[in-house]
């Protein structure tokens, strides 16, 4: 049987990279997922039919998660449709390089706001269908910049910022839902190759690569997320993996 049959799964992000990789882990053991992205129909519209190539049920819902109605309505939609939500991965992200001292809190507010707005409307709106079958999986997305102090991560203060606070989150919900099946974990990526978002800043550094001499690929991120979802991973909550090639080592 397959891990996630009868499992519904929602992605943030889900397009590309890790949020698509990680789309198509789930669903090919069986979970039905939902694909989100901010506009990118298209993409996800293609991501989509390969799940269902798969046998897999998907749904695309374009939303924007730094918007309080708009998650509202997204979750009203899976409800509607599936029932039931059983995971979340907080994935979603933008990317830009801004010198600390030229940052405008517009700037701020919108790298804040996707990363870690975005996942607290989320997992807000995911935990009550989690509660109710008393089995649930959050799994967010975080970074490794602020945990790399280097020249290399100048200008990210905003998303280091923003990643920082996931960690809080994750450690705070794994506490807060311990004793009613709903487990919350953070998989810290690192140097990760593949298509980036169209909206991010310069590629990263080709200096900053892993002792094990290559870049991440999405799929090492998916699988990590994959494991954290099992239902055999339930004794796992509150914890920050990180995923990076021995890059860094907590």
């Amino acid at each position: 049987m397959a891990q996630f049959e009868g499992k519904v799964a929602l992605i943030t992000g889900a397009v590309r990279r890790t949020g698509r990789a990680t789309a198509l882990a789930l669903a090919r053991d069986g979970a039905t997922v939902v694909i989100n992205t901010r506009k990118s129909r298209d993409e996800a519209e293609q991501v989509r039919t390969e799940i269902e190539s798969m046998g897999c049920a998907a749904m695309v819902c374009i939303a924007d998660i730094t918007d309080e109605r708009a998650v509202a309505a997204m979750f009203e939609a899976v409800a509607a449709r599936f029932g039931r939500l059983d995971i979340l991965v907080n994935n979603a992200a933008d990317r830009s390089i801004v010198p600390f001292t030229r940052m405008t809190m517009a700037e701020w507010r919108h790298i804040v706001g996707i990363i870690l707005d975005g996942a607290f409307l989320c997992s807000r709106a995911a935990i009550p269908f989690m509660l109710r079958n008393h089995w649930g999986r959050i799994i967010n997305i975080g970074g490794i910049g602020q945990h790399m102090p280097s020249a290399r991560f100048a200008g990210r203060a905003h998303s280091a910022a923003a990643k920082a606070g996931l960690e809080g989150l994750t450690r705070a919900l794994a506490i807060e839902y311990a004793q009613q099946g709903i487990t919350a974990n953070c998989v810290v990526a690192a140097r990760v190759g593949g298509e980036r978002s169209a909206t991010a800043g310069k590629a990263p550094n080709p200096d900053l690569m892993p002792p094990v001499g290559r870049e991440g690929r999405p799929e090492d991120i998916a699988r990590a997320v994959h494991f954290l979802c099992m239902p055999g991973s339930d004794f796992i909550t509150g914890q920050i993996l990180h995923v990076n090639g021995g890059l860094f080592l907590p």
